[in-house]
């Protein structure tokens, strides 16, 4: 039987593995900068967990949501999303009564059985931040900061960035009658989600995307409109701090985010040639949610963006990531009385923590320079009989062609060097 991957997932292939490590790397970096510390959470959680967090209607839960049972018959889903499982363990390991602000960030696959296409997977690989213990505007303005920072990092500088400001629980009441309203005379025109969406959650009616649903929200409510003195203030502050951190920005009052828990700020970041699936990052506030699952009530911010689109993103506008690794020396062995030492040399190195190749399959000096040179090798390390007589090394500078002769224990020590200088030219 010929076995097949899964549809809607991927493997990561020797050959792009260090496009990812890229990528990860200099999230971690900006994370680090920024006083965010990693948190990691398991692949699954309580299906309720997610019930409660993102809603019983929300398209992740009705749809998406892989669910399983366990021999025992409890019920639980592969994590869809990051920020409902940080927030549990927060409120498990009682960070909450600790009081003050926590930073975390996350790295982990999500799943979610949704419709493949480019740049989206049923099981993808997911980035985020998590801001809980504080409801000033400064850390709205500081988490879209670190997001914009991390991807012009990488390079990228056909991204915008878009917020909005979705209320809170007692503003967001009078714009779901307002959206109501509008939609009433229009529900025939409505696909059939978005009729169930009318009743349950109206403002999900403005993140469809199916075509005649697009059209119809174009004149519908803004939620701007609505917004009550504090929410209107906070929103004002955010975007004077967005301001004074020299952020570009655009006010999209169709931003809702898909889940139940956002409050007040929303924000996305866009890059156009990525088709429809353009959405780099989003976020949010999400004041209510600790409390909603068994915490105290304390305000939280965060964004999540995925490392699929992110390389798509970096790939179209033509910057190159990290090389695939590359070893430092490749040792030639001439003979078979210069196995031993090779051998020997080889363990030195590598417990040094030097990448170096060898080849026992390949016994001609010409084959092993061959190979060496395939390999992207930055030296090669001879060893033959008059090295073996004299107790030296003779290496090979694989780029200028010049060779000098070396005392193994020197050896490391160089190669350490050579590395640092390259890195620091870089």
């Amino acid at each position: 039987m010929n076995y097949k991957i899964p549809r809607g997932t991927y493997d990561i292939l020797p050959k792009d593995s260090a496009k990812w490590q890229y990528v990860q790397r200099i999230f971690r970096e900006t994370a680090a900068s920024f006083g965010y510390e990693e948190i990691c959470t398991p692949i699954f959680e309580m299906a309720e967990l997610f019930e409660r967090s993102s809603g019983e209607s929300s398209d992740v839960v009705q749809k998406e949501m892989y669910r399983f049972q366990d021999q025992k018959g409890r019920d639980f889903a592969l994590r869809p999303e990051g920020t409902a499982p940080v927030v549990r363990s927060f409120v498990e390991n009682h960070l909450d009564l600790q009081g003050g602000r926590h930073k975390f960030y996350y790295i982990g696959p999500m799943f979610r059985y949704d419709r493949p296409q480019k740049g989206r997977y049923r099981q993808f690989y997911q980035y985020g931040i998590e801001l809980i213990g504080s409801n000033h505007p400064f850390f709205d303005a500081e988490v879209i900061s670190l997001e914009m920072q991390f991807l012009k990092a990488l390079g990228l500088k056909k991204i915008r960035l878009e917020i909005n400001s979705v209320g809170c629980a007692e503003c967001s009441s009078d714009y779901d009658a307002a959206l109501q309203d509008y939609y009433r005379p229009h529900l025939a025109e409505l696909c059939p989600d978005c009729q169930k969406r009318y009743e349950k959650k109206p403002r999900r009616l403005l993140d469809c995307k199916v075509p005649s649903c697009k059209v119809l929200r174009q004149d519908a409510p803004s939620q701007l409109d609505y917004l009550d003195a504090p929410c209107r203030d906070h929103f004002a502050q955010v975007q004077s701090y967005l301001n004074d951190m020299q952020i570009d920005y655009k006010i999209n009052p169709a931003i809702v985010r898909g889940l139940d828990y956002y409050t007040n700020t929303a924000f996305e970041i866009i890059v156009d040639d990525l088709g429809a699936q353009n959405s780099l990052a989003g976020g949010g506030r999400y004041n209510g949610l600790i409390a909603a699952i068994g915490g105290k009530d304390t305000p939280a911010i965060g964004f999540a963006g995925g490392f699929e689109r992110l390389l798509l993103a970096m790939q179209n506008e033509g910057i190159s990531t990290a090389e695939p690794l590359k070893p430092q020396i490749y040792i030639i062995g001439i003979g078979e009385a210069a196995q031993k030492v090779v051998i020997q040399l080889l363990s030195q190195l590598r417990n040094r923590g030097i990448y170096a190749e060898y080849n026992p399959d390949k016994s001609s000096f010409k084959a092993q320079i061959k190979a060496a040179n395939a390999m992207g090798a930055a030296y090669a390390g001879i060893i033959g009989e008059d090295e073996l007589s004299s107790g030296m090394i003779s290496l090979k500078d694989l780029a200028s062609g010049e060779q000098s002769t070396v005392d193994p224990s020197d050896l490391p020590n160089l190669l350490i060097e050579s590395k640092n200088k390259e890195s620091n030219n870089l």
